[in-house]
């Protein structure tokens, strides 16, 4: 079964990235976040995202439906080898980000430096700058277990 079309990415911004990075967006809208850049389209049984043509063969066969990638690790291992070498020093460099302290250092919070920096990655490989400021959803509370994350996040493994 063919995805439908993808929706059209949510537009990034330093606000949007610095709010992944303090925990402010549930897993599944980073997930999002990546799952539109990579191809992936929503079911139309309803039954999560699909890759589709534009998905990379390389995600496509080992994530043919959309991978959970801050819950999964293989989706997240996946994610951060197909950050190009020159762009792995992006967060550090556009955002300024140094990285978690040792009492903020889960596996969730890890996951989403590397999306953010996936992200950036895209971004540069296109030859687009970064806005400061953009849209954002609704920002949530940071969750009170980082380890569990937001309502609703799938356990992370």
């Amino acid at each position: 079964m063919s995805p439908v079309p993808a929706p059209s990415p949510f537009p990034l911004s330093r606000a949007l990235l610095e709010a992944v990075l303090a925990d402010r967006l549930s897993d599944r809208f980073v997930a999002e976040l990546i799952w539109c850049r990579l191809g992936y389209g929503p079911d139309p049984g309803g039954e999560g995202w699909l890759a589709g043509p534009a998905t990379p063969p390389e995600w496509r066969d080992a994530f043919p439906r959309a991978p959970q990638v801050i819950a999964e690790r293989p989706a997240s291992v996946a994610l951060t080898r197909s950050i190009p070498k020159a762009s792995k020093q992006l967060l550090k460099e556009q955002l300024g980000f140094a990285g978690y302290r040792i009492g903020e250092l889960f596996p969730r919070r890890t996951r989403r430096a590397t999306a953010v920096n996936w992200l950036l990655a895209q971004l540069a490989a296109r030859g687009e700058s970064l806005p400061d400021a953009g849209p954002l959803p609704e920002l949530l509370p940071v969750p009170a277990d980082p380890v569990k994350g937001h309502p609703g996040d799938p356990p992370v493994g």
